[in-house]
């Protein structure tokens, strides 16, 4: 019976929450994942500590996917595909890329984001130069335990970190905040210095934005505590000095004068951009997209996690860049919502 089913497409933070505020209501959830892990971008990309629970995000999310794949209520598909879905609210027909077949009364797009490409920034080296890397390649590093330069494995005496990568950037089409992106980059700085304390570690902003509580846990605890200089800057490029360094130009917009500082490893603050399979998602599945290319919301206020298409929820960053726990919560609220629905639907028949 479909209506006792609700069918998520996506398995990372925000898909998890959903199929298992769905299972908790006593329906089944059918869990789809186009990777062959579940976990979404914190396993696949390989995070350290997450914001701001300051916990592995290997063990959090860890046990949001134990939870799911250890419910009987729960079907879960991996390395599959949504290729079709028929039917309405009540009564969808989803055929997968594995040749399966699901019956759901509800759909939640759990369908996240894609990472920023610093390819297309290419004046700031990515690509270019071996030390130049990504938050998520510097994260990696993190869970490593142990900071080098990719180059040569020298400890760096000085990183910098670029913010604003892929974000609050008209030139290149990316005319959103990111949400995350500053506190993440002074929640690694910190674990940066706690694993390499010989290291300074810089920051280079248009403008911070650590909103509600991660101010003080993030923006200046990293800077009282562990001395990250934070420096309000426009950065033009990336290029090598003369001794295998990193050299960043720009302009200190505080002073007003040109810089130029030498430095052993620089980490592009990487954004949150649609993810690259949405013309596909918005086909499949019927719903709209934004102007920017994230998945249309319903008028919010009286459909919440609602999409364009009756009997289709979101929720999380497929909306727009979000944080792991409010993609959570999010996530949650999607779940309850369909089953909500569906429970309403069966009254209204009986």
């Amino acid at each position: 019976m479909q209506q006792d089913t609700v069918l998520v497409v996506g398995g990372g933070p925000a898909g998890l929450a959903a199929a298992a505020n769905v299972n908790s209501a006593g329906y089944k959830a059918v869990v789809v994942e186009k990777e062959d892990v579940l976990g979404g971008a914190p396993i696949l990309s390989g995070y350290a500590k997450l914001v701001p629970s300051g916990e592995w995000a290997k063990d959090a999310i860890g046990r949001m996917v134990k939870r799911v794949e250890d419910d009987a209520n729960s079907t879960v598909h991996k390395g599959a595909k949504v290729e079709k879905l028929e039917g309405e609210a009540g009564n969808f027909t989803a055929t997968l890329t594995n040749g399966e077949s699901v019956q759901a009364g509800a759909v939640v797009l759990a369908t996240g984001f894609t990472h920023f490409d610093s390819i297309n920034k290419p004046e700031w080296g990515f690509g270019t130069y071996e030390d130049v890397l990504t938050t998520t390649q510097m994260e990696q590093m993190v869970a490593s335990g142990k900071i080098a330069c990719p180059s040569d494995g020298r400890v760096p005496e000085r990183v910098c970190i670029l913010l604003c990568v892929g974000s609050r950037d008209r030139q290149i089409g990316r005319e959103w905040c990111s949400k995350i992106c500053c506190t993440v980059s002074a929640n690694l700085a910190m674990e940066i210095k706690e694993i390499s304390p010989e290291t300074d570690v810089f920051i280079y902003y248009m403008d911070i934005r650590t909103f509600g509580l991660y101010e003080d846990k993030f923006y200046w605890k990293s800077q009282e505590e562990f001395k990250t200089k934070f420096v309000k800057a426009r950065i033009a490029e990336v290029t090598a000095s003369g001794d295998g360094r990193l050299l960043v130009k720009g302009e200190d917009t505080l002073v007003k004068r040109p810089i130029v500082i030498p430095f052993d490893i620089v980490v592009h603050a990487i954004g949150m951009d649609p993810n690259a399979d949405n013309p596909e998602i918005s086909q499949v599945f019927g719903v709209g997209l934004e102007k920017h290319g994230f998945l249309e919301r319903a008028e919010q206020y009286t459909n919440t996690c609602g999409t364009t298409r009756k009997g289709i929820y979101s929720c999380g960053a497929a909306y727009g860049p979000e944080t792991i726990d409010d993609s959570i919560a999010q996530g949650a609220a999607a779940g309850g919502r369909a089953v909500a629905d569906l429970h309403a639907l069966v009254q209204k028949a009986g």
